[in-house]
């Protein structure tokens, strides 16, 4: 198992390689140092020399990857690609174009994200699983003909109409929860509780359907007939049989959830004034602070790097047949 875990490591490397240049090079082919100047300035005819200043203050008036006025090593690492690039994948994020370090935001911005973020990723899973099995369980019956509409109105509905009906009758109306903002401690509860809800509730009907087919499509072959068929209730052949056997492509499906455990929701953070990852790039869009930008596209390739790996080994333990591969 270690040397499976190495081989995937080790195939990620060339990826995360690949996409740090990729992204240098579609940012500084799209945006010219001049035009980063202009657009943090905020002046339409802001001088030459202010420019010259800020580029040199911001380390943007290096050669993009090669400098030919310094000798040695020194010509590859006093440029761009080195400083604004290569240095993300030893996580050395320096500062942003306004003047921040990146490294210290993300971390006080990452419990705040996690906050949200892992109560909503293992609550919904296991109530969208729960419900996937309750249809199944009682398929060609009232009780899932009711639930399916019901998930089908559920994914109709567009998060933002959940976030402002939750705001405006949970918090304005009833006054269970603030309205916005947030408090470290024990306290972040009464701030993240409406979040979390929203979260779980406009991913049931996408997610809960989705688990339901795969269960019935478990339910329907033949090794389930035959466990029915040797007296076993059809609660013991959903937990026993078919749930593990569905549990491949749901994990699958999981892993790209991954990243947001850490780069948090942005819709929700946004809205509810939640000061995370995720309204941090919401800022950092806004105010075209694109190290920033850069930063969370790195980081969200190693997550979902990670997520992968991580469902790989969870497939070794789902599926004995793998665990003999």
């Amino acid at each position: 198992m270690l040397v499976y875990i190495i081989r995937r490591i080790l195939y990620a490397i060339p990826v995360i390689l690949v996409v740090n240049l990729v992204t240098f090079m579609l940012y500084f082919n799209l945006n010219s140092t001049d035009d980063m100047a202009r657009m943090q300035l905020g002046n339409k005819h802001v001088t030459t020399e202010a420019i010259v200043d800020w580029k040199k203050e911001h380390g943007y008036d290096k050669p993009i990857f090669y400098n030919g006025n310094v000798s040695g090593l020194n010509a590859l690492t006093d440029t761009l690609f080195f400083q604004k690039s290569l240095k993300m994948l030893v996580f050395d994020f320096g500062m942003s174009d306004a003047n921040r370090n990146i490294g210290n935001d993300l971390k006080l911005r990452m419990g705040p994200s996690l906050a949200i973020a892992i109560p909503s990723f293992i609550l919904g899973v296991i109530i969208n699983v729960l419900v996937a099995l309750c249809m199944v369980l009682f398929r060609e019956t009232w009780i899932e003909r009711t639930a399916v509409i019901t998930c089908v109105i559920l994914m109709s509905i567009s998060t933002l109409f959940y976030i402002i009906f939750g705001q405006f009758v949970v918090a304005k109306w009833w006054h269970w929860v603030p309205l916005s903002g947030y408090s470290p401690g024990w306290s972040q509860f009464k701030f993240v509780i409406l979040p979390i809800m929203i979260a779980i509730i406009s991913s049931l009907g996408a997610n809960a359907r989705w688990y339901r087919a795969i269960f019935l499509e478990e339910a329907n072959k033949e090794y389930v007939q035959l466990a029915k068929a040797k007296g076993l209730s059809n609660m013991q052949v959903l937990l026993h049989h078919v749930l593990p056997n569905g549990a491949l492509p749901i994990l699958t499906g999981v892993v790209v959830l991954i990243p947001s455990l850490f780069l948090g929701s942005l819709l929700l953070e946004s809205f509810f004034g939640i000061p995370g990852l995720g309204s941090y790039t919401i800022d950092a869009i806004l105010q075209q602070d694109f190290a920033i930008v850069r930063v969370m596209v790195y980081l969200g390739t190693i997550l979902y790097i990670i997520g992968l790996i991580l469902t790989d080994l969870a497939y070794s333990y789902v599926d004995p047949r793998i665990r003999l591969e």
